[in-house]
């Protein structure tokens, strides 16, 4: 029932209404479809505000769950009339409209389990259906959120189902389209790079020539596989806690509920979700989130050798290697005129190094599930929910960056020509020390090879020529 209380937001009066949970009566916004336990939260978690709310896959995945849940309940008793009222409110969570009109202000820092969570979505959802009916906001009829929209299920199972569904759907619709895409481009530019030989580097010193295509090749093939990576933790992540309950042993469902529910939220998401075939292990650790997070962080690993390797060949454009050109986005600098920074590649090596952050974090929160639940649920899919912005950093630096990628054939060309490691060409004719003492003799007095080893007897113009040529170092024909 409404009070006359009211609460100064923004220099602007908002209506509060009275709600009861097991605790006592507390005042609820009454422009929010939230109610006690929601706002009990807000005063025991006031830790970071709105810019550290629950992501909103979580939330959308929540909506999901529940309208799966409500549908599959109305075979064991739940009234149709409230099930359908129900299923309509899912669907409004699910389309995110409630979550940007502020009805989950929720933060990650509060109880590891999600409890909160899930009774905010409870809350939500059954004053929405009770809107929907014509009902009384907060009278908790003819809907009732623990007894109807919870009905069957515990944050202990909801919460790990919900992050499953989150990252499933989020790694599916934001991380692959972006390893995808940056992957062909890498591979385009492996084809389009084929025939450009430059001499190759190990331990940031000379080495012997490769193509341009192929060492693209290696950032192209690094992608593959990190894509299959993911793709190998996929089927223990779409095992599914719901039906699991409190500790696992499925308490208050009914026999089928959780089979059904699995196959009612892979209808609605188009992702092949199972029930978990152990509910004890899905409940109390979350190694498969562990797992998909461990496939993340050696993408984080193989993007920031990529990136790198392109900003380091590019450095320049006069006084560095400069064997790549990128494209100019933006002016890199607020004091020096003209200068141009390769920023996508930066961004790109910000991202992954947060992702290695968070793996620890995550790893952490993994080894701490105690007896029959892990509590460390929200921290483990928010870091999650970071990783997969590398799907976004892909996109971006592959529009911005990697499909406008150009090689600088007259400076590969200079270098190629410098280069004292072509001297490896030699080893079968003349010997590895013969070879090294023609290295060593011409960059200590600044020679070229060519002339070194005519200057030292130890080969003719002619042998050098025949036996000295990068388009013959390229490996076994």
């Amino acid at each position: 029932m409404a009070c006359s209380t009211c609460l100064e937001q923004s220099g602007k009066t908002v209506k509060m209404r009275k709600e009861r949970d097991t605790f006592g009566e507390l005042d609820v916004p009454d422009d929010r479809l939230y109610g006690a336990q929601t706002v009990r939260s807000v005063m025991n978690f006031p830790i970071g505000g709105i810019e550290e709310r629950m992501p909103y896959p979580v939330i959308v995945a929540f909506g999901i769950l529940k309208k799966a849940a409500a549908k599959v309940n109305t075979e064991y008793g739940l009234d149709k009339k409230i099930a359908d009222a129900i299923i309509e409110a899912c669907d409004d969570v699910i389309s995110g409209k409630l979550y940007r009109e502020g009805h989950f202000p929720l933060v990650i820092w509060q109880t590891g389990s999600g409890t909160q969570s899930n009774m905010n979505t409870n809350e939500v959802i059954s004053n929405r259906a009770i809107q929907i009916l014509g009902g009384k906001l907060g009278s908790k009829t003819p809907v009732h959120p623990n007894d109807h929209v919870n009905k069957s299920q515990s944050s202990n199972d909801t919460y790990p189902a919900a992050m499953h569904i989150a990252v499933a759907m989020e790694l599916r619709d934001r991380l692959m389209p972006g390893l995808v895409a940056l992957r062909d481009t890498l591979e385009k530019k492996s084809k389009e790079f084929e025939k450009i030989i430059k001499i190759g580097r190990t331990h940031l010193m000379d080495a012997v020539p490769l193509t341009l295509g192929q060492e693209f090749s290696g950032y192209a093939t690094q992608l593959t596989y990190g894509i299959e990576r993911v793709c190998t933790t996929l089927p223990r992540l779409h095992y599914l806690a719901l039906g699991g309950t409190a500790v696992g042993t499925g308490l208050n469902t009914r026999k089928g509920f959780a089979e059904k529910c699995a196959k009612e939220i892979a209808t609605l998401t188009g992702i092949p979700f199972e029930t978990a075939p152990n509910k004890f292990e899905a409940l109390a650790a979350h190694d498969s989130m562990v797992e998909v997070h461990g496939a993340l962080n050696t993408i984080a690993v193989s993007l920031m050798k990529i990136a790198n390797d392109i900003r380091m060949l590019a450095s320049g454009p006069r006084c560095g290697l400069a064997e790549l050109m990128l494209p100019e986005n933006e002016p890199g600098s607020s004091i020096m005129p003209g200068k141009v920074n390769p920023t996508q590649c930066e961004a790109l090596t910000m991202l992954a190094a947060q992702v290695m952050g968070n793996h620890v974090a995550c790893t952490i929160g993994g080894s701490n599930g105690h007896f029959e639940l892990n509590v460390f649920k929200t921290m483990m899919v928010a870091n999650m929910y970071t990783q997969i912005f590398l799907g976004d950093g892909c996109q971006a630096f592959n529009k911005n960056c990697a499909v406008g990628i150009q090689a600088n054939i007259a400076q590969i060309n200079k270098i190629m020509k410098e280069s004292l490691m072509l001297v490896t060409a030699l080893n079968p004719h003349i010997g590895y020390d013969k070879a090294a003492l023609i290295a060593k003799t011409a960059h200590k007095e600044g020679g070229t090879l060519k002339d070194t080893a005519i200057k030292l007897g130890i080969l003719t113009a002619e042998q050098f020529d025949q036996w000295v040529r990068p388009e013959d170092m390229l490996g076994p024909k």
